[in-house]
């Protein structure tokens, strides 16, 4: 039990860097934070030693109450933990302290550009190549360490870009300067500043050696497992060393829904076969102790510069090298107290791990491997053989400890989860070990190298069947609520579930009362969340090509096109957004256009966190504009700035941009306008321009006849007459809320689409619209019937 004490300060650490980092967002100063963790630990302190006073003055006169003994060790355990809140929170106040005093701050707040060095931080990341020259430099997104601005070094904060980059030299520790538009980013962001190149990017140093040697390992794997076929191919560099860049769009989705992906993330179980195997080789070979431990911690360190240091990686490696570090001095390390310390100690280093996903991610799962493997096992070992039972108790352990943080990403539980992970845990070691020894033999014995690739193949291959085996069966997710609430009822849920599984006490009426809480806790929200929608869900057309979403005030779009689906705006709520994506089936986002940075199209991006690909928007605006992006690329999702010119792809659908102009200031009349050429019909999305920039677009493009147009403003009045003349759309979209108090969609509106021969589609009347392309038409189905067609005020 004492072990177990060891959470609580790593619970406290967690919280407290979780406020701290986010406290200048809220209006607090970080110092005076800091301080009030400081304080309140001194007072427990000075309450502690006044406790040990009493009781040695009265050791000898009165016996000491049992009750007396116990406060002691939880006064300790409360000093412990307001120390590590004290810790993290100063930790949080000198880096907030630099980014505050950077001089990218006045740079970011005059809107300008400066020429700066960064120093990479993790090996460059693929991003989309749609909107880049294809004889070009592909592009990337870097995450580095500002080094210095316009010539002069300045104190290291974190930044992030993305631009066109050289193929050779740009890795880990490489310093890489360029002049860029730069965008502060809100505190609690893990990267102080965005910036955008507006020159090519230059390699002004190489890595260090000690860095450098691991590019040529990642480089020769990436080309060697090119050659391998299938998905299988793709994902032998993902099991060995993390690396994702070939798996396909398709695939990573299927391994997101089927609850397998952090089989691709390296994390705890890597670092563990690694240092084991170091450990191990050391040992058969006769070496001292703290050789062995050396050597192992030398290892473990190599394998961290090969899949560069992520923060699931570095979780595992502080745990292990408190492992290493207990075992060098000859005492027993726990996993428990192993875990904690390493969480604490790294919330120290960074306290913007707090609000990493992937870290919690990983001390969740190691965690709950700790905590529930062992008891879980115990329990279906009871009707099942006890090595079966092993298989499943691991990955429902680690399932049941990721999901509350699964579900801030995705509001969903995926039920195949735990039988895929099953299927497939006994070929992901196969898979890790393999693949690893053939990436580090491959520059020495290729041919040696390669057949281990070729063995790694196979259990990859397996995985990547069992993924899209359960993400192709049906009723594979099951809706939960969003955001916090979701989380701590589905925790609440777990705990109390466990309860009834592991407990041995009979207890008939609390077990009786335990259950009927768990079943309506269960019950309520999944009627709510899927009762209503049921019934839309099985009538809606399984084919459709736009839908409107009804989300209030606001808009959000959807498109879709052989397999592939994009989303013009997200709507004024997370909640509403994701009832709509759960209506329509629509798990993955590959394009999101956020038009602008105004609530009604963008404060509902939360809902899409983690499943979107790529996301395009105008020009940025400042606080706002980072609020939405900073979340959506932590999530993975790659922005890019656009301007009228720019063109991509959408399945079998083409894009460009239109509007805006470069150099226009953020607003609705920069909103992005968007000309989709999609098999069937042809649409224009107009955001929230106003007249002036309507007419100011038309006289700059040439539109002609469209079969689609997105009503601008959710049907203000503040519209161009001769551009919907123009435009002559067969339907009209129009998002907006019933009894929005602005008076919209207006009758000036309603009057010029009438005129220019528009059906009206609106979704206050109709709710969600879905519009199918069918000979020159539209087939409409709505939530609501056909009243809102064409209806009037």
């Amino acid at each position: 039990m004492r072990d177990l004490r060891l959470l609580v300060p790593a619970a406290a650490a967690w919280v407290a860097a979780w406020g701290a980092v986010a406290a200048p967002d809220a209006g607090i100063a970080p110092w005076l934070f800091a301080g009030a963790c400081w304080a309140v630990a001194g007072l427990t302190t000075a309450v502690l030693a006044g406790i040990l006073l009493v009781r040695r003055r009265n050791a000898i006169e009165i016996p000491r109450p049992a009750r007396a003994r116990r406060i002691v060790p939880f006064a300790a355990t409360a000093l412990v933990s307001l120390a590590a809140c004290g810790l993290v929170s100063t930790a949080a106040a000198l880096g907030l302290d630099a980014r505050e005093h950077s001089p990218l701050q006045s740079i970011a707040a005059e809107h300008s550009t400066a020429a700066v060095v960064i120093e990479l931080t993790t090996a460059p990341r693929p991003a989309p190549a749609l909107w880049f020259d294809p004889a070009a430099d592909p592009p990337v997104r870097l995450e580095g360490r500002l080094i210095a601005v316009d010539g002069r070094a300045v104190p290291a904060v974190p930044v992030t870009a993305m631009g066109s980059a050289p193929s050779d030299g740009l890795d880990l520790g490489a310093l890489v300067a360029f002049d860029a538009r730069v965008a502060a980013l809100p505190a609690a962001e893990a990267a102080a500043f965005r910036l955008r190149p507006v020159t090519e990017l230059e390699i002004t140093a190489a890595p260090p050696p000690w860095l450098g040697w691991s590019a040529g390992f990642r480089s020769g794997f990436a080309a060697a497992a090119s050659a391998l076929s299938g998905d299988g191919g793709a994902l032998v560099p993902g099991l060995a060393i993390g690396d994702t860049s070939a798996v396909s769009a398709e695939l990573d989705a299927a391994m997101k829904s089927s609850s397998l992906s952090h089989l691709t993330a390296v994390s705890g179980a890597n670092c563990a076969i690694v240092t084991a195997a170091a450990f191990a080789l050391a040992a058969a070979l006769g070496l001292a102790r703290w050789i062995r431990v050396g050597i192992a911690l030398l290892a473990l360190i190599g394998f961290i510069v090969l899949v560069t240091p992520e923060s699931s990686v570095v979780r595992a490696g502080a745990m292990a090298v408190v492992v290493l570090a207990s075992i060098a001095s000859g005492r027993q390390g726990g996993g428990i107290a192993a875990l904690a310390l390493a969480v604490v100690a790294l919330l120290t280093l960074d306290p913007w791990f707090s609000r990493d996903y992937g870290f919690a991610l990983s001390v969740c799962a190691t965690a709950g491997l700790l905590l529930l493997a062992a008891p879980l096992t115990g329990v279906l070992a009871r009707v099942m053989p006890v090595p079966l039972a092993a298989l499943l108790g691991v990955p429902l352990a680690a399932q049941l400890a990721c999901q509350p943080v699964l579900v801030l990403l995705d509001p969903g539980l995926a039920l195949y989860g735990v039988p895929a992970n099953l299927l497939a845990a006994p070929a992901a070691p196969l898979g890790t070990v393999v693949g690893l020894v053939g990436c580090l033999l491959l520059p020495v014995l290729p041919s040696v190298g390669f057949a281990c690739l070729q063995l790694a193949w196979l259990p990859a291959s397996w995985i990547a069947l069992v993924a899209h085996g359960a993400s192709a069966m049906p009723l594979g997710r099951l809706p939960w609520l969003p955001d916090a609430p979701g989380a701590v009822l589905l925790s609440a849920c777990t705990a109390v579930a466990l309860w009834l599984a592991l407990s041995r006490r009979r207890r008939p009426r609390l077990r009786a009362s335990a259950w009927t809480a768990l079943i309506l806790a269960v019950a309520i929200p999944f009627g709510m969340l899927v009762g209503a929608p049921a019934v839309s869900f099985v009538t809606k057309p399984g084919e459709w090509d736009v839908a409107a979403c009804d989300i209030g005030q606001g808009d959000a779009v959807l498109l879709r096109s052989a397999g592939e689906t994009a989303l013009i705006d997200t709507g004024p709520e997370p909640a509403a957004l994701q009832r709509c994506l759960a209506l329509l089936g629509i798990d993955r986002i590959d394009l999101l256009v956020v038009t602008h940075w105004d609530a009604d199209h963008a404060g509902g991006a939360q809902a899409v966190v983690g499943r979107v690909g790529t996301v395009i928007h105008g020009p940025l605006d400042g606080e706002r504009s980072s609020r939405v992006l900073g979340p959506l690329t932590s999530g993975g999702a790659a922005a890019i700035e656009v301007v009228a010119g720019h063109r991509g792809t959408l399945g079998d659908a083409r894009w460009k941009v239109v509007w805006p102009k470069p150099g226009a200031l953020p607003g609705n009349d920069a909103s992005v306008v968007l000309d989709v050429d999609a098999p069937g019909y042809r649409g224009v999305f107009l955001g929230d321009l106003g007249e002036g920039a309507q007419s100011r677009m038309l006289s700059s493009a040439d539109f002609g006849a469209v079969d689609l147009v997105k009503v601008a403003h959710h049907g203000s009045a503040d519209q161009s007459e001769s551009l919907y003349d123009e435009l002559g759309a067969t339907v009209g979209l129009i998002g907006v809320g019933a009894d929005n108090g602005y008076g919209h969609p207006t009758d000036r509106l309603l009057d010029l689409l009438a005129d220019a021969g528009t059906a009206v589609v609106r979704t206050d009347r109709a709710g969600t619209a879905v519009l199918t392309a069918n000979d020159g038409g539209f087939e409409l189905w709505t939530e609501r019937g056909a009243g809102g067609v064409g209806a009037r005020p």
